[in-house]
């Protein structure tokens, strides 16, 4: 066994891309295995913030090897402007950058779906229009676009019409808009071939080969438990599964890989876009959740939703995901509350219920527990013995009602500022 996991453990934005760069420095090979560009990852490297959409975070570690897999759908536009930023800031990518060859390609034809019908929809999802959904349908329908395709002249002009023909005739007859030139299209796609066509590999057989030489393995999710479109709040989720199935899945490897899994959590909560959220603060301190934890989409730039912890949430989490330790994030924005509030429990229905209701959790009210919070800023400290008593109780009472190993604390924005918890 090689091979880690890093998985969001609520709904997205918990810190992941900061934790998977922790991890990378004791990885040789980071794997981005579900999602697109729907996604924002940020790390903060000597003050300088850097944000990766496809791309894993662990490209910023000098001789580490990045992998896109299977189940990651890929806009061109978004990953040809990564590998320019990258390549502009002296970041070599020769053969440190691979993609898989079945990874579906996302085209403006998925884009201007994506749009029409979240637009059409009278119960908005909060989609981010980034034609992910629509991508993952055509993955769905046997009709999509993958990487490998691009080199089969045959396949890839048959592929593309029928495509193109298609979403042109839902776009004129059931949105009104206008349709797509096809050479546009044609041309997105072979100027794409022509700058990635040495990085496209079969993924799972370079990973395999990997493993089985000895190398370590790092699995990066993007958006979190609670958007996993079979165990999120449906259909308030995303188009793909961010657990571990998915892990496994998009990228090719087995159960068996498995060394340990990491649930990412953010020592508060929040989430963006639209559906069910029991903990969530709409007051005074939402608004100071937010602004002093600059919670704000980094793709979007959207606001996003704030509250308190919630372990029904996170005791979900850990049974689907197999959780074996808790990376905990963003402790230090708590500093100066009086008091902290945890979900310990839901009530549904006059009833206590312990755990995470996958048809009913916006009927759901939270049974609080509260605690003592501390005044001190704790963002310079790098030690869980140099935290106040009460964010070292804040911190045990997760880590025991939780029922996973607390292993490391995130309390600031820089690569630094992060440490592992005895």
């Amino acid at each position: 066994m090689g091979c880690i996991v890093a998985i969001g453990a609520q709904w997205g934005d918990e810190g992941k891309a900061k934790m998977i760069d922790f991890f990378s420095k004791d990885t040789d090979i980071i794997v981005r295995y579900q999602g697109g560009a729907n996604a924002g990852h940020t790390v903060v490297v000597d003050g300088v913030k850097h944000v990766f959409h496809l791309i894993p975070s662990g490209i910023l570690h000098e001789g580490k090897v990045c992998v896109i897999g299977n189940g990651v759908v890929i806009d061109p536009e978004v990953l040809l402007e990564e590998m320019e930023l990258l390549e502009s800031k002296g970041i070599n990518l020769k053969g440190r950058l691979y993609i898989s060859d079945a990874a579906h390609i996302i085209l403006p034809l998925h884009k201007a779906f994506d749009e029409a019908m979240e637009e059409f929809r009278s119960n908005k999802i909060g989609t981010t229009r980034r034609g992910i959904g629509p991508a993952y349908s055509d993955k769905c329908l046997r009709i999509g676009l993958r990487m490998g395709d691009m080199f089969d002249k045959d396949i890839l002009h048959e592929r593309l019409t029928f495509d193109i023909t298609l979403k042109n005739l839902y776009l004129e007859k059931v949105f009104s808009r206008n349709p797509f030139p096809p050479e546009k299209i044609f041309a997105i796609v072979e100027h794409f071939r022509g700058k990635v066509k040495d990085m496209v590999i079969n993924t799972p057989h370079y990973l395999h080969t990997a493993l089985d030489a000895g190398k370590k393995v790092l699995l990066e999710g993007a958006q979190g438990f609670a958007l996993d479109i079979d165990h999120g709040t449906y259909p308030f989720v995303t188009s793909s599964n961010p657990t571990i199935g998915g892990a496994l899945l998009g990228s090719g490897l087995n159960a068996f890989d498995i060394e340990k899994i990491y649930g990412i959590t953010k020592a508060y909560i929040t989430r963006v876009g639209e559906g069910p959220f029991p903990t969530e603060e709409k007051g005074e301190i939402g608004e100071m959740l937010r602004t002093r934890g600059g919670e704000f989409g980094a793709t979007t730039g959207r606001p996003r939703r704030c509250g308190w912890f919630d372990l029904p949430l996170i005791r979900q989490a850990r049974r689907i995901n197999g959780i074996t330790d808790m990376a905990l994030t963003k402790l230090d924005v708590l500093s100066g509350l009086q008091t902290i509030k945890i979900a310990a429990a839901y009530r549904l229905d006059g009833k206590q219920i312990d755990y995470f209701p996958s048809a009913q959790l916006h009927r759901v009210e939270p049974v609080y527990t509260e605690m003592p919070g501390w005044q001190e800023d704790i963002s310079a400290c790098t030690s869980f013995a140099s935290l106040p008593k009460q964010a070292q109780n804040y911190v045990r009472y997760i880590e025991k009602e939780s029922g996973i190993k607390l292993s490391i604390i995130s309390n600031g924005a820089d690569r630094k500022s992060t440490f592992s918890v005895p």
